[in-house]
């Protein structure tokens, strides 16, 4: 592992004229919530704001943001956000920072910034907007920003170049290199050749496939596969994917024309995004054969296809609704369920679930694991071994992935011939400085997690989070109590309450009498007691018998009332 990567935290020197500060606020040890911060001569250029999906760890959080404390009380300096293109884990974050200052600029190409308008209105906020598209140059304050055109799993995607007086800098978004992409858009090699005769000081390439060899396969495989799906089955037809993958949903709307089906979408994300890409002209819709959700059942079983979201198990989603049998959709026998996309880390548990619940409801799952549909947008190690090659970078900064793609996408870096110390595995908060074609971690700053539940907004934290899962898989006692103040004596109680925890409260008829001596003894035993101290020693006694007894460890909330 290289020097250069951070392993303790410390603050970074203040800021020298003429250099160029990266520092990334999310995307660097995990999938989604990417964000880069860039500084120079006081003024700030972000890269992308997006928002990460909560695990099975974090119980009732909606979305996770960026942290943005380290930009918050420079929001004046900001010259623009560049949203390299529409997926939520690049743009989700933007209404939660345009809260903080609204005439933010956006940047983006006119897909992405749809989508983004889109998101916005949700929020009642009107942005001001820059569109963009391949091979425009803009200058933003002292960032000149030139943008290449990128294939991705999402039409419309934008890789940026950064020039400063520091150095130039290439962030590549998320990308691939399917040299067969269905709307003909190529990421741009020769404009990748250009710039790196020009000089790449400081390359930030997307690591998601990193460890993956060879090449990413082309998106144009899948549809003959749904083609062949399409003809074999004789009932409906629920096809999942990502809202925004209008590839794929371009692949199913053609194969459910060549075999005379009508396709309604489902999830309002579905919807939106489908009637944005049609306006827009990313998305060919033959005649007619759009349905309306509620219109479905006027149709033959064999002639319905429905394209829903919820492929990464959300519980909100249609998908998920569906396997539960809570949703509008009721799925059958001899239905069949096409998951195509990936798996996000940390969803597989709630997607076997789904597949699970789906199989019981008598359907047929079909999903990569047994059939080609799904392919990645993201580069594998082959196609970022050409990139290393073709840019000869000085230094190289992996992002957008979890640790073992950064150290990867390092590794080829290496591989190709950039330095070892100028190869750097940073982590989210790492500060690096970019002076006279040298990159090198100095420092770190605070950047955490910062959740999003409901209404509020960083108010839940880790410990909450912690409260919760103990709730959810130990249950909870409280346990109420009155002493009287002279005597020392019991004079109610204790009362003791569970939920989660047991059918009957009967269980707890032991330890009455061992929490009613522990009171009794420290109210004699310590004149200056407090209500807190007694509610402690109800506390470790409830503890001590429960782990005894039932090998669990419960929420207790002891209440001590002194009368």
């Amino acid at each position: 592992m290289s020097e250069s990567t951070i392993t303790e935290l410390r603050t970074p020197p203040k800021l020298a004229d003429g250099t160029l500060r990266v520092v990334p606020l999310g995307g660097l040890g995990e999938i989604g919530r990417n964000m880069a911060v860039f500084e120079i001569n006081s003024k700030l250029l972000i890269v992308d704001c997006g928002v990460l999906f909560p695990e099975e760890h974090q119980p009732g959080v909606d979305l996770i943001l960026p942290d943005f404390s380290y930009i918050e009380d420079r929001l004046d300096d900001i010259v623009g956000v560049v949203l390299t293109h529409g997926h939520e884990d690049h743009i989700g974050a933007v209404p939660y920072l345009l809260r903080m200052r609204q005439d933010i600029p956006l940047i983006g190409s006119r897909l992405t910034l749809a989508l983004v308008e889109a998101k916005l209105t949700e929020h009642r906020i009107k942005p001001y907007t820059l569109t963009v598209s391949e091979g425009q140059i803009e200058q933003f304050g002292p960032f000149e920003c030139e943008f290449v055109a990128v294939n991705h799993s999402i039409p419309d995607a934008l890789a940026v170049f950064i020039r400063t007086a520091a150095g130039n800098v290439l962030h590549t978004g998320d990308f691939k290199m399917d040299q067969l992409p269905l709307d003909g858009r190529l990421t741009d090699l020769r404009a990748f050749a250009r710039l790196g005769e020009e000089g790449v000081d400081l390359f930030m390439s997307d690591s998601t496939n990193a460890d993956v060899p060879g090449f990413t396969t082309a998106e144009k495989e899948i549809g003959p596969v749904l083609e062949r799906l399409f003809g074999q089955v004789q009932k409906r037809i629920i096809v999942a994917s990502f809202s925004s993958h209008i590839h794929r949903v371009q692949q199913v709307l053609d194969a459910a024309a060549a075999h005379g089906r009508h396709v309604a979408f489902v999830g309002r994300s579905m919807v939106r995004n489908m009637a944005i890409a049609e306006k827009l002209g990313y998305l060919n819709v033959p005649p007619g054969i759009i349905v309306d959700l509620k219109n479905v059942e006027d149709f033959p079983d064999d002639r319905i296809v429905l394209m829903s979201t919820g492929s990464q198990g959300e519980p909100m989603a249609a998908l998920s609704r569906m396997a539960n049998g809570d949703h509008r959709i009721q799925v059958g026998k001899g239905d069949t369920v096409i998951l195509a996309s990936s798996l996000i880390p940390g969803n597989e548990n709630a997607v076997f679930r789904i597949i699970n619940g789906l199989l019981k409801l008598g359907a047929e799952v079909i999903h990569k694991g047994t059939a080609k549909v799904h392919v990645s947008g993201h580069a594998a190690a082959g196609e970022l071994l050409y990139c290393y090659n073709i840019l000869k970078p000085k230094n190289a900064m992996p992002v957008h992935g979890e640790t073992r793609h950064l150290i990867a996408n390092g590794n080829l870096a290496r591989q190709t011939g950039v330095a070892d110390e100028n190869v750097l595995l940073a982590d989210d908060g790492s500060v690096v400085d970019l002076v006279d074609g040298k990159a090198r971690i100095v420092g770190q700053v605070e950047c955490g997690f910062v959740y999003v539940d409901g209404s509020s907004i960083g108010e839940i934290t880790d410990s909450d989070l912690k409260d919760r899962r103990i709730l959810g898989e130990e249950g909870f006692i409280s346990v109420i109590t009155v002493v009287n103040r002279s005597t020392g004596k019991i004079v109610s109680g204790p009362e003791i309450h569970a939920r989660g925890f047991a059918e009957d409260d009967a269980v707890f008829d032991n330890i009455k009498p061992q929490i009613t001596a522990a009171l009794e003894e420290a109210v004699v035993g310590t004149k200056e007691h407090t209500t807190y101290q007694l509610q402690q020693v109800v506390r470790r006694v409830v503890g001590t018998w429960v782990n005894k007894r039932h090998r669990r460890r419960p929420m207790i909330v002891p209440v001590v009332l002194e009368a």
